[in-house]
């Protein structure tokens, strides 16, 4: 589809919504993890208050930081190491929640912070260890600039909302931070089979099946206490 809209005669009028609205789509599917993760990297600050700030000063700082890889990602594709890094991150963020202290009242694992500047660099290191691929895929789509960074504008807002409506369920249902968690560990291996053997990475649509599978366990099961308590 991709390859038709891109190669076809389309008047150019035509062609760069029909680009953007792609761009938009990609950034929306690709924000799902990316938010559940955000989400419970904020929550770890306990105070709903830290939460939002929190999130709003991580996402406008993921926000630049996007921008930085978006104007060098010709630059920034050429280098393995830098798909290894992320992967590294983001892999290393999974084996850190994993082995944390379980919540005694919630029964889960959770990263605490004891500031709001100790999660603010967490959230944007996180959103720009995503970013690595996501951004991959919208060059991939389009070589205009304008759009890119128009999808990933787009994308930042969807994920600030995503993540506030995760705060909320992760409270709401039992399994939904594990998932969450899960996924993003999908996504640090498939950063590092992009670095060291390419050949190996599964296609996009595998991901996202998998993806969707895991959240629908994550949505399985209520929390027998109230959130609102």
């Amino acid at each position: 589809m991709l390859d038709q809209i891109l190669n076809s005669s389309l008047d150019l009028g035509v062609k760069t919504p029909l680009l953007l609205l792609i761009l938009i789509a990609l950034e929306a599917v690709l924000s799902a993890d990316n938010a559940i993760a955000l989400a419970a990297i904020a929550q770890g600050l306990g105070d709903s208050k830290l939460q939002r700030q929190a999130l709003n000063l991580g996402l406008l700082l993921a926000y630049v930081l996007r921008i930085i890889l978006i104007l060098t990602a010709t630059w920034v594709i050429k280098f393995w190491q830098f798909e290894l890094l992320g992967a590294a991150y983001l892999l290393w963020l999974v084996f850190n929640y994993f082995t944390s202290e379980e919540d005694e009242e919630h029964h889960h694992h959770s990263i605490r912070f004891f500031s709001v500047w100790q999660a603010i660099p967490t959230i944007a290191i996180t959103d720009l260890a995503f970013s690595l691929d996501s951004v991959t895929t919208a060059i991939a789509v389009s070589d205009e600039l304008w759009l890119i960074l128009s999808g990933g504008t787009i994308g930042i807002i969807t994920l600030r909302f995503l993540a506030g409506l995760f705060i909320r369920w992760l409270s709401e249902f039992t399994h939904l931070e594990d998932a969450g968690f899960i996924t993003v560990g999908f996504v640090g291996l498939r950063l590092l089979l992009k670095a060291i053997k390419p050949e190996f990475v599964p296609p996009e649509w595998i991901i996202v099946a998998a993806i969707a599978v895991i959240f629908i366990w994550g949505f399985s099961e209520r929390s027998q206490s109230d959130p609102s308590e």
